[in-house]
């Protein structure tokens, strides 16, 4: 099902909707890589797995 309220380009991603943009889960984890996250670059979405 297409969670309209996560927009996601990432089509690598299982949970990638393919066919519009959007991912498939009900909620996603956003994940810092470097302390203090100062931006966007900073961070992740740690429920991102290979398609």
């Amino acid at each position: 099902m297409i969670n309209k309220s996560i927009g996601c380009n990432v089509r690598d991603c299982r949970y990638h909707a393919q066919n519009e943009n959007y991912c498939t889960l009900n909620s996603i984890q956003v994940v810092n890589h470097s302390t203090p996250a100062t931006t966007k670059e900073s961070t992740d979405c740690g429920s991102f797995e290979k398609r």
